[in-house]
């Protein structure tokens, strides 16, 4: 098992990283890891995905949803070919940092993290260019998000 993490603190409520992440439509203007989704973030639903690593071939694959807890979580199963050859479980976690404020947390922290399992993990995966990828795509985030809640005060 392989794992990639990485964190990015947003100014900028739950909510308001939620909808920049799941306006897939939007994606091609501003990520550049994730250039493309398609598809619907409801569980047991494919989307098509296209990635563009840095420094890396990019690749289009269509996971399966498995999980999604509104302003909290989206999670997504992708399998080369057959199960447990090379299955990636993508996790997008958005925690509250100042929960406790009366008016709700102002800000958030981004998990970005896969999980790789397989017999072929050792042989296809490129962690450092994902990492990379993860790392571009959590600024990205953060950028937008925080120039949405500056838009409105």
């Amino acid at each position: 098992m392989n794992q990639i993490e990485v964190f990015e603190e947003i100014d900028a409520p739950p909510e308001v990283v939620w909808d920049v992440l799941l306006e897939f439509e939007s994606y091609p203007e501003w990520n550049p890891f994730v250039r493309a989704i398609e598809g619907e973030p409801t569980e047991g639903e494919r989307l098509r995905v296209q990635i563009d690593p840095p420094n890396s071939r990019g690749m289009t694959f269509k996971p399966e949803v498995v999980a999604v807890e509104e302003n909290r979580r989206l999670v997504w199963l992708g399998r080369l070919v057959v199960p447990f050859a090379f299955d990636g479980y993508h996790e997008f976690h958005l925690e509250p940092i100042d929960a406790g404020e009366p008016s709700g947390a102002r800000r958030t922290r981004l998990l970005h993290r896969e999980t790789f399992r397989g017999a072929l993990v050792p042989l296809l995966l490129d962690q450092e260019s994902l990492e990379a990828g993860f790392a571009a795509m959590n600024a990205a985030v953060k950028k937008r998000a925080e120039a949405r809640v500056e838009a409105t005060e």
